[in-house]
């Protein structure tokens, strides 16, 4: 076990917090001490809920360890029964519980009640929350459709044809605390609607054990976040022969396909086919004047591995960026962030520490970062653009007003998200770069106002101290003559050009770097 300061992913217990919370008639019996109930925060600080999570702790302490916690379990699983009255029933433990192996999954199927208990094995030192959370809903289907799976025959797509319906669809896979899950199911039932499908089950987001019991009612899966909802997809296609979708629809390119891959699987015609690039102003903006600013651009790329994928397939493939780093923490998702790196000819980055990820984007030297909010920590202290794609999230990227990822909308919302911060870099680097024409003096400011000026103090000071500890460490310092060269570099390359020249003038032996040496280090390294 590793201690660190931030961590992408809780517990698998949140994990599996996460789906009882985004479902209905569902409670959760978690036996855990009194320190493990922390997790309730995330749904009131993070999603802003007014509700608390529907899950009852056992909350036992230091004294309650030398007498009969198992007892302490029966009599919460008992209470929160006859208080809750759930229609399914979810027992777990947290890590702590897991060292004690009470057994409460086993103590709860013997206490003969009348509704379907799920008990929940998730090995809290091994595994991680997308993990248990995609177990917790596998788990749920599982139990809820063993009996029903047996009576039915292999569902065929078409059939919709036959019974002379609309083609049906289940979603799977949004939860809270995913990334902006509420909004993306509107978008893709928004879209769905307009090629006239219907959606049957979005789940576990929103739904409650009836509806887990009529997925089977559905044509087809549709999964839109793999993490959690892969596992699942692939038992209902063993069990019940339903066919799901692979294609996630987050940019313009990969939801044209998306719905190329529905139809082709409904055995549908699609008859708008050439109206689908019209239907957001991201590809007008990557073919207008004003995108060949963002051409070439470095982008480095690291979150969940549906997020991750889909940025680097939306910034290379639709913005024209250089895709330099590509991560993920979701090590269920390796496999396939390792192949979508080897298409881009860089070596993805299969890592849990933040720092890793931090000293890895120094490495690549991008010019915009889109990843978690750890991620915005890092580049803030490194001066790049960044924006969030992924969880791990602030309270600040749940925004109250529709903003998905998916969909037409959501390229648009990308679009935003990512243009905007590379455009008023732009700005800033031009008042940086004009600060001595008289046209910047006094009172033209950018949209920063006064914090641009305090932030070009702080450069400045920023690179006294930095040349105080490099004069220390390897005896070369910058001369007046070049810190005043330094700060004409565009902010993005700046750390680049700076650490090249150190290491130039290092190699040559010059105690001090002047605007010469700056330029003789440029030439050098072409």
């Amino acid at each position: 076990m590793e201690l660190t300061l931030w961590t992408y992913e809780g517990p698998p217990h949140v994990g599996a917090m996460r789906v009882a919370s985004s479902m209905k008639d569902i409670h959760y019996v978690l036996h855990a001490p009194q320190g493990d109930t922390y997790a309730d925060l995330l749904f009131t600080m993070i999603e802003r809920r007014g509700q608390r999570p529907p899950v009852t702790y056992t909350t036992f302490q230091a004294r309650d360890l030398g007498g009969d916690t198992a007892e302490l379990v029966k009599r919460n699983i008992t209470e929160a029964v006859e208080r809750f009255k759930p229609k399914t029933l979810l027992v777990g433990e947290s890590c702590t519980a897991e060292l004690i192996q009470d057994q409460p999954g086993a103590l709860a199927k013997g206490m003969g009640f009348d509704i379907p208990i799920v008990n929940l094995e998730l090995p809290a030192y091994s595994k991680k929350e997308n993990w248990g959370a995609s177990e917790t809903f596998y788990q749920i289907i599982r139990t809820l459709l063993k009996d029903k799976v047996n009576e039915i025959e292999k569902i065929n797509p078409k059939r919709w044809m036959s019974l002379g319906r609309r083609p049906k669809v289940n979603i799977l896979g949004p939860t809270l605390l995913g990334f902006r899950c509420r909004d993306d199911v509107i978008e893709i039932q928004r879209i769905l609607s307009e090629q006239g499908i219907d959606t049957n089950v979005v789940a576990p987001l929103g739904s409650s054990p009836d509806d887990i019991a009529r997925l089977t009612d559905a044509d087809i899966n549709i999964c839109i976040y793999h993490e959690i909802a892969e596992t699942s997809c692939e038992w209902l296609k063993r069990n019940c022969g339903m066919e799901y979708t692979t294609t996630i629809p987050i940019g313009i390119k990969n939801t044209i396909n998306f719905i190329n891959e529905v139809h082709e699987k409904l055995d549908l015609p699609l008859t708008n086919q050439e109206e689908l690039e019209h239907k957001s102003k991201l590809p007008w903006y990557s073919k207008s004047v004003d995108s060949n600013y963002l051409t070439g651009k470095r982008v480095f790329i690291f979150g969940d591995g549906t997020h991750a994928i889909a940025a680097a397939k939306i910034a290379k493939d639709e913005l024209g960026f250089e895709v330099v780093g590509l991560g993920t923490y979701s090590r269920e998702m390796a496999r396939q962030v390792r192949a979508a790196a080897k298409e881009l000819n860089i070596e993805a980055l299969i890592t849990n520490s933040y720092l890793e990820v931090e000293d890895a984007m120094k490495k690549a030297s991008p010019e915009l970062v889109l990843g978690t909010q750890m991620e915005r920590h890092s580049a803030k202290r490194l001066g790049i653009p960044c924006s969030v794609i992924s969880t791990p999230m602030h309270v600040q990227d749940v925004p109250a007003r529709y903003s998905p990822q998916m969909g037409w909308e959501g390229a648009n919302v990308i679009f935003d998200d990512w243009v905007h911060p590379l455009m008023m870099g732009l700005e800033e680097h031009l008042i940086d770069m004009f600060k001595h024409d008289f046209e910047f003096v006094d009172g033209h400011q950018s949209h920063l106002g006064h914090t641009a000026t305090k932030g070009l103090e702080n450069k400045e000071d920023e690179h006294a101290r930095s040349n105080n500890s490099i004069q220390k460490k390897e005896t070369v310092i910058w001369t007046d003559s070049g810190r005043a060269e330094l700060t004409k570099v565009p902010f993005f390359v700046r750390g680049k050009v700076k650490s090249n020249t150190e290491k130039y003038a290092l190699s040559k032996g010059l105690p001090e770097i002047s605007d010469e040496t700056l330029y003789d280090a440029k030439a050098y390294f072409g």
